[in-house]
């Protein structure tokens, strides 16, 4: 299937998308979908805080379309960043606005993947309610340095009309090996919370990236499957799919603070856009079955 892409006059062209975010999870999630659906593709070689390697790298590609899948987010996890804070904020924030100012002034769309972990549940989006933070709430969640950094990250890129913002949340996908899969990391935890949170299914989701470059789409879009699931929900479907004696223990958000240095965002989006922009997108149970569970 040939992806086309529609140009300022009318005319349509073959998608040539430029990637950021090689070694990351989504990054290179988004290169192996391109390369099994025949898309032209390449990844950025450029620093993104670096404007001169940015136009060097959208010289030599000439592409349709711009992804950004760069950013810290700390490892083991988001904790680094608490350590890490002049890093994070020139990845986080002074990159992704370098890389759209260029991508603005060559009359190119930013896809950005950021992140919903910028919101929690408060007294108008209270846990179990429904009512999910839209698009145009602001947020907030400042308790960990990374959330703040893509909340800084939003704020101003939203005021760019080329950017796409994609608010991701707790990434879920079939490579149940990957570091990074949601799924593998709460397997791989002593404890977990169980709080229903909404999460991205990108099996599902990065198809749909794609064609909202395609479709030229631009705003802020919460990027995550209608619905919440909690973490033992998660976790009930692993043990009934793929491993019959996994257990698990629970603990509570108290217990959970003495073990982290800073707090985790828990939070419900409203998918309620990306629905109607895209009515086949699955509900968030029915799409991990689909996608990573489902006896093949």
């Amino acid at each position: 299937m040939e992806f086309l892409a529609n140009g300022s006059s009318g005319s349509e062209k073959p998608l040539k998308l430029l990637i950021y975010g090689r070694t990351g999870c989504i990054g290179g999630l988004l290169g192996k979908l391109c390369e099994s659906r025949g898309i032209d593709f390449a990844y950025g070689s450029g620093r993104l805080e670096n404007q001169s390697s940015l136009e060097a790298d959208l010289a030599a590609v000439n592409p349709t379309h711009v992804f950004n899948a760069a950013g810290v987010t700390g490892r083991p996890n988001a904790d680094w960043c608490e350590s890490h804070k002049t890093v994070a904020i020139r990845s986080n924030v002074i990159g992704a606005l370098t890389l759209a100012n260029v991508c603005r002034n060559k009359g190119l769309i930013l896809i950005n993947f950021g992140s919903g972990c910028i919101f929690e549940y408060d007294p108008e989006h209270q846990l179990g309610s429904g009512i999910g933070f839209k698009e145009e709430d602001e947020p907030n969640f400042v308790g960990s340095f990374y959330s703040k950094t893509k909340a800084m990250a939003e704020h101003l890129l939203k005021s760019y009309e080329n950017v796409c913002i994609l608010r991701v949340r707790m990434p879920i996908f079939s490579d149940l090996s990957h570091p990074r899969n949601f799924i593998k990391k709460i397997t791989q935890y002593e404890n977990v919370v169980n709080i229903p949170n909404s999460m991205t299914n990108l099996d599902e989701l990065l198809p749909i990236s794609i064609e909202m470059a395609k479709r030229n789409l631009t705003g802020v879009w919460n990027f995550t499957n209608p619905g919440v699931m909690s973490h033992n929900e998660v976790l009930e479907m692993y043990r009934n799919y793929v491993d019959p004696n996994f257990t698990w223990k629970n603990f509570t958000l108290e217990d959970q603070a003495k073990v982290l240095v800073a707090p985790r965002s828990n939070c419900e989006l409203d998918a309620t856009k990306l629905k109607l922009e895209f009515p086949q997108l699955l509900p968030i149970k029915e799409s991990i079955f689909n996608y990573v569970f489902k006896p093949k």
